[in-house]
């Protein structure tokens, strides 16, 4: 059972009431920047256990009669189809997603901005898509000299060039799918266009991580270098904070640097009285104010740091990053004396995958892999891969006998599904390999349980899954990762591949 570190609660009431306090500074106009996951904050609840991933969307809710919602989406994501990774979906599905998310809670978005615009056909698309289902969209082109020429910015010709977004609420939310989305140049560009129209109106930012209040090399903020390894992201000391008040606080290297460009165009645009004295100053954060156990968010930090080392390490042998990625957060788990087997589940999976050879008498060369998983109680429990089933799907399988309390020699799935299904994969689809992946496995599973009271009893402990923490020797295929996001499991594996083949369908 993992330990709470974390305090919603308490969370959600501070919050609430920071973010209320500081649109009461701007004449109740306030243009606040949503830094990280508005839903589902995946990270946040991996190192601040307790911590619910759609608290953001709860926090809204407590404000909902207060707020507009803003959507930002940078062209560039749409053209080149980034890739949100705790979901495997591009930005502009996710923005979608987010749209439908803010809707279940009843928080309706205002608009979606498309930052530096340029035209291009997959972003007019995208556009049309939104704009034919009733949702507004506005375009905001790239300012020639962004940002350092603050008189061209703070003109008719920068902000002033930008369509103004149509606001009721005294406080508006401007969000988006992920970093360098044009979130702050569109805060600034209504401020702008606010004091225009006589609104004395203000801006401010509220991000997760790092966390301010807390030790530069406090796990947590540690962890936030780790997720941001690949975009070189640096906690630093806030000098301008420290320099204007005393404290120390604790931001990161891309916000200090922009810092005087940004307090330049405050200033221009709300005056000297109205500008801030430090990128700290700017922000709202009360999440390290609710942190209630630290000793468990530190351990469950310093685990997402071993985690998002296997996460990179992958990540390169699939080309997807640089070796520079690899340094930078090898270097955070040496500063932290942490090993790969720190992980409780990377042994056990290896050693399932070791095992598998070993019965094979065919060694390394076939290919097989292990996995383990950690229940909720702290049990280890390994699969291993075979011609019926991929070691995740052998694992999970494992995994939901043992919580059922049921004989680890039942046979969960039934024979005849199980030839079904490699009769239709052979025959039918013609793949070479006809063993289920963890995808194919839960519906097989599910077509098994309805003439079986065990099996039925199993599967109702799949729901015990979600928030597990599980390992595998090799890097999974795309059934099975998309099964394991679907039961909500932490997966980390080793770079290595389960097959020669280059391509993988």
């Amino acid at each position: 059972m993992k330990t709470i570190g974390f305090d919603n609660d308490l969370y959600l009431r501070q919050q609430s009431e920071e973010i209320l306090d500081r649109a009461a500074r701007f004449d109740n106009k306030l243009y606040l920047e949503f830094g990280g996951k508005l839903a589902y904050d995946l990270h946040a609840a991996r190192i601040l256990p307790g911590f619910d991933p759609n608290v953001k969307l709860q926090l809204l809710q407590r404000l909902r009669d207060k707020i507009d919602v803003v959507i930002c989406i940078y062209a560039g994501d749409i053209e080149r189809k980034k890739i949100r990774a705790d979901f495997g979906i591009a930005y502009d599905a996710d923005t979608m997603r987010i749209i439908d998310n803010l809707r279940e809670h009843g928080i309706s978005v205002k608009a979606v901005v498309v930052t530096r615009y340029d035209g291009h056909p997959a972003v007019n698309s995208f556009i049309n898509k939104l704009e034919r289902r009733g949702i507004r969209v506005y375009k905001h082109n790239s300012i020639k000299g962004y940002p350092a020429d603050v008189d061209l910015i703070v003109s008719e010709n920068g902000y002033g060039a930008n369509e103004y977004i149509e606001t009721d609420k005294p406080i508006v939310i401007v969000t988006g799918p992920g970093p360098s989305s044009g979130k702050m140049a569109t805060c600034l560009s209504q401020v702008y266009h606010e004091h225009l129209r006589g609104v004395s109106a203000g801006y401010a930012k509220f991000e997760t991580f790092p966390v301010w209040n807390l030790p530069l090399n406090h796990p947590v903020n540690i962890a936030y270098e780790a997720a941001t390894a690949d975009i070189g992201d640096v906690n630093m000391v806030d000098s301008f904070h420290l320099e204007a008040t005393g404290q120390t606080a604790i931001n990161y290297n891309r916000d200090i640097a922009i810092f005087p460009v940004v307090r330049r165009i405050c200033e221009r645009i709300m005056g000297k009285d109205q500008a801030y004295v430090s990128p700290t100053d700017m922000g709202v954060n009360r999440v390290g104010f609710a942190i209630s156990d630290d000793d468990a968010v530190c351990y469950a930090a310093k685990q997402e740091i071993i985690r998002r080392y296997f996460r990179y390490r992958c990540e390169y042998a699939l080309g997807a990053t640089e070796k520079a990625t690899i340094d930078r957060i090898k270097v955070l788990m040496d500063n932290l004396n942490l090993q790969e087997e720190d992980r409780n589940t990377v042994a056990p999976a290896r050693a399932a995958a070791e095992q598998a050879a070993n019965e094979s008498g065919k060694g390394d060369d076939g290919y097989y892999c292990g996995a383990a998983l950690e229940l909720p109680d702290g049990r280890i429990i390994t699969g291993k891969n075979s011609p019926i089933l991929h070691a995740s799907a052998a694992c999970v399988l494992n995994a939901i006998k043992a919580l059922a309390n049921l004989p680890a020699e039942l046979l969960l799935l039934a024979p005849a599904v199980i030839d079904s299904v490699s009769k239709l994969k052979h025959d039918i689809i013609q793949t070479r390999r006809t063993s289920m992946d963890l995808d194919e496995m839960l519906i097989a599973l599910a077509v098994s349980a309805s003439n079986s009271p065990a099996v039925s009893l199993a599967m109702k402990q799949l729901s015990s899954l979600s928030g597990c923490e599980m390992h595998i020797s090799h890097m999974p295929s795309p059934g099975d990762e998309a099964g394991l996001r679907k039961l909500g499991i932490n997966l980390t594996c080793d770079p290595k591949f389960a097959s020669r083949d280059l391509f993988i369908s």
